[in-house]
């Protein structure tokens, strides 16, 4: 009778043992499970070495935080419908957070919203949606002090010449391109309906645009001396113009982005300055923003402005009394970096 209580006894603190353990294991596992989960990133196009540069840096960022990275993006700047059916083809994917560069700022709202609604945390990185809608934060530059710095430096360089501005734009209704032409034209002392504007043109950010506009511009405004450019490949196009017509040393060319490419424009005289913002800074601070949210239940405080601002810098070989800028060997080590 003993011996049959002795080995009931012996059973039971098995079994113990045992669901222990299969508890234990079971925990573990779930944990694991719920630790590595799927992030979505969406680009405004997979090409543009800025949004490769943002990959870059949330591939990084998946790495140290132990999280899933699914990475699409857009088949061109400006098209909401590919972003639309990226969002989509995410959430089947069962993501738990979304980065996303907004291709539109208004029309991409909706999709954000119902996303929201699924219960996905989601942040937009380098362009604010409308009002700020659909997203629970925003890490970007501020796009209207880099028209501004841009606008200070031409300015300046122009000295006492009246400009004959050419805007090489990005395209009208999305806020990236609104706030730096307006903060350009803000520091100029100018605005749109100033007569030393001699021409408007739209590029969508692409360089062979960039030169066409500049070329029909040039057409009518040969004196052309002052150009903006929303950003490097536009302006790069439009120095090719200027070339092209033998007028490329009349005119004072900023820009905005501080590409690696755009860094050498700028040290070969093809820009006579740039503004760099910092890609993979907003992609990995976006990317531990979600992490935090998801994992720890921590949401990041939004400031006034509605984004969180990852800096600018301003860059060229001829510096500007007044204007503080790094030089191309600066920008060289630090083009679209993580840090500002």
């Amino acid at each position: 009778m003993k011996h049959n209580r002795r080995v009931v006894a012996a059973a039971a603190v098995g079994f113990l043992a045992f669901a222990a353990i299969s508890a234990c294991s079971s925990t573990k596992s779930g944990s694991d499970a719920d630790a590595k989960f799927k992030i979505g990133l969406v680009t405004k196009t997979d090409t543009n070495p800025y949004f490769v540069s943002m990959r870059n840096s949330a591939q990084e960022a998946a790495k140290k935080y132990g999280v899933e990275l699914i990475s699409k993006a857009g088949t061109e700047d400006g098209d909401n419908d590919s972003q639309v059916t990226a969002i989509e083809n995410l959430e089947t994917a069962g993501i738990k957070a979304l980065l996303i560069v907004p291709n539109d700022s208004k029309a991409i709202v909706p999709t954000l919203i119902e996303a929201q609604k699924k219960g996905i945390y989601v942040i937009a990185l380098d362009t604010q949606t409308e009002g700020n809608k659909g997203v629970d934060a925003t890490f970007a530059t501020d796009n209207t002090q880099a028209g501004e710095l841009q606008g200070k430096y031409v300015k300046a360089a122009l000295g006492s010449k009246s400009p004959q501005l050419a805007m090489l734009d990005l395209q009208p209704g999305i806020s990236v391109g609104d706030q730096r032409h307006s903060g350009f034209l803000k520091a100029m002392g100018l605005d749109d309906t100033s007569r030393e504007i001699v021409g408007k043109q739209s590029t969508q950010g692409d360089q062979a645009k960039g030169q066409q506009a500049m070329e029909n511009m040039l057409q009518k405004s040969p004196g052309i001396n002052a150009v903006y450019s929303i950003n490097e490949p536009a302006g790069i196009g439009g120095y090719q113009a200027l070339k092209n017509a033998g007028k490329a040393d009349q005119a004072i060319l900023g820009s905005i982005d501080g590409g690696c490419s755009g860094v050498q424009a700028v040290k070969n005289g093809i820009l006579a300055a740039t503004v760099m913002q910092f890609p993979g800074k907003m992609a990995s601070d976006g990317f531990k923003a979600a992490v935090d949210k998801v994992r720890n239940g921590k949401s990041i405080e939004v400031p006034a402005s509605g984004y969180v601002n990852t800096g600018v810098q301003l860059i060229t070989d001829k510096p500007i009394k007044g204007l503080e800028s790094k030089d191309t060997t600066w920008g060289a080590d630090n083009c679209w970096g993580g840090t500002s």
